[in-house]
C-alpha cells in the first residue's frame, strides 16, 4: 500500500522530471555565416586592388581610385547590413585586406574583380529577402558601370 507522504513524493518527482528535461537541451546550432559577409570582404579586397594599382600605374589613377571609392563604399553598405541582420559579439572591426600584389594588366584584373563581384552579388539576389536583394542589386549594377569606367 502506498501512503500519502510516498503519493506526494511521486508527484514532486514527477513534476520535476519536465523542469530538468527543458535544462539539458542540446543547443541550438549556430546559424549559417551570412553571405553578404562574403561579399564585403570581396569588396574590401577589391579596394585594396584598386588602391595598389592606382598606385602603380598613373595612367590608371584616377579610374582606379573611382573604383576603390565605389568599393569601398559598397563594403561599407553590405557590412553595416551584415551587422544589422547579425550583430557582432564584439566591437572589433573587420580585418582590413592584405595588400595584394600589383598585376602587370591592372585593367584587366580590376575588370575580373569587378565582373566576380557582379556575378557573386547576381546570384544571390533569388536567396534573400527583398530588401537584402535590392541592395545586392545595387552592388551588382555599380560592378557593372564600374567596368564601363574601365573600357
Amino acid at each position: 500500500m502506498v501512503t500519502r507522504r510516498a503519493a506526494l513524493r511521486l508527484g514532486a518527482l514527477a513534476a520535476l522530471v519536465p523542469v530538468v528535461a527543458a535544462c539539458t537541451e542540446e543547443p541550438s546550432a549556430p546559424p549559417p555565416p551570412d553571405p553578404l559577409a562574403e561579399l564585403a570582404a570581396k569588396a574590401r579586397a577589391d579596394a585594396a586592388l584598386a588602391t595598389a594599382v592606382a598606385t602603380a600605374q598613373p595612367a590608371l589613377a584616377t579610374a582606379a581610385t573611382e573604383i576603390a571609392a565605389a568599393r569601398t563604399e559598397h563594403a561599407e553598405a553590405l557590412q553595416t547590413e551584415v551587422d544589422r541582420e547579425r550583430p557582432p559579439p564584439s566591437s572589433s572591426s573587420a580585418r582590413p585586406p592584405a595588400t595584394p600584389e600589383v598585376p602587370a594588366d591592372g585593367v584587366a584584373a580590376l575588370v575580373d574583380a569587378l565582373s566576380t563581384a557582379e556575378k557573386q552579388a547576381a546570384d544571390l539576389v533569388p536567396s534573400v529577402s527583398r530588401y537584402r536583394a535590392g541592395l545586392l542589386g545595387s552592388v551588382a549594377a555599380g560592378c557593372a558601370s564600374l567596368q564601363v569606367v574601365l573600357t
